[in-house]
């Protein structure tokens, strides 16, 4: 895989303690990074936030930090749900903004509708459960900062963490350690690019790629979960291709 140049501006990223910071950190081994905690970076403290980020010298900002799972917290704990995913994106939107920092945000393919599948970065939203609705408030602040990228994210951990995998809903999921390997090649992007990969059933993904005695669910007892939530990657692919980077090769 081609090594992106060393990156001298330095690069602070929310959610130290996620399972794909810790991917993250090896593939950004080359540039100068400050993984943050709520300790030290709390997003829903401004004038800590603000002191950190001067004091650092920050020039790049990754916001992965947020409330995700299990999704139904989402249903349960609603402002939780908003402090985190929608106040708090919003707070690192307007640090971003005053600061001049270019900004990444990991967002979600589920705030597509979830119904038809293939969806594209230009086509209609519409969330299907309350994490969706959450991130696409995240999505809305980002927006109106123009030195942004939006990640809209079809990824899952490795290896698959779940006792069973969803049976009759299709995906375009990807692992998280390839997700972490595209990130140091999307820096400079501005807009909003989807990240997954090839559609397929949840469960034969998890099957095929993970564990093959995986047990299975069906989709149809899970409520508010999107049947076709695949999306389309041309854009990705488009661009890697032109930094002579393979998609396929890291995935496969």
């Amino acid at each position: 895989m081609v090594q992106p140049l060393k990156l001298k501006k330095n690069i602070l990223i929310t959610g130290k303690n996620s399972r794909f910071c810790k991917h993250l950190k090896l593939d950004l081994i080359n540039f100068n990074t400050f993984f943050t905690t709520k300790k030290d970076f709390n997003i829903l403290n401004f004038n800590q936030m603000k002191k950190y980020i001067i004091n650092k010298k920050i020039k790049y900002l990754i916001h992965i930090a947020g409330l995700s799972r299990p999704m139904n917290l989402h249903e349960k704990k609603i402002g939780l749900s908003i402090d985190l995913n929608i106040i708090g994106t919003a707070n690192i939107v307007k640090l971003c903004n005053q600061n001049k920092i270019k900004l990444i945000y990991f967002s979600t393919n589920y705030v597509y509708p979830g119904s038809k599948g293939n969806y594209k970065e230009q086509d209609s939203l519409l969330p299907i459960n309350n994490y969706a609705w959450s991130k696409l408030g995240g999505e809305s602040s980002v927006h109106l900062y123009k030195n942004s990228l939006i990640l809209r994210l079809c990824m899952t951990d490795y290896p698959f963490t779940h006792k069973k995998a969803i049976k009759g809903a299709k995906s375009s999921f990807i692992f998280n350690k390839t997700v972490s390997q595209i990130i140091p090649f999307l820096l400079d992007e501005t807009g909003i690019i989807n990240i997954g990969g090839k559609k397929r059933d949840i469960y034969q993904f998890a099957k095929k790629f993970s564990n093959k005695n995986i047990k299975s669910i069906n989709a149809n007892k899970i409520k508010n979960f999107p049947k076709n939530s695949s999306i389309n990657i041309f854009k990705l692919m488009k661009l890697l291709k032109k930094k002579k980077i393979s998609l396929k090769k890291i995935i496969f």
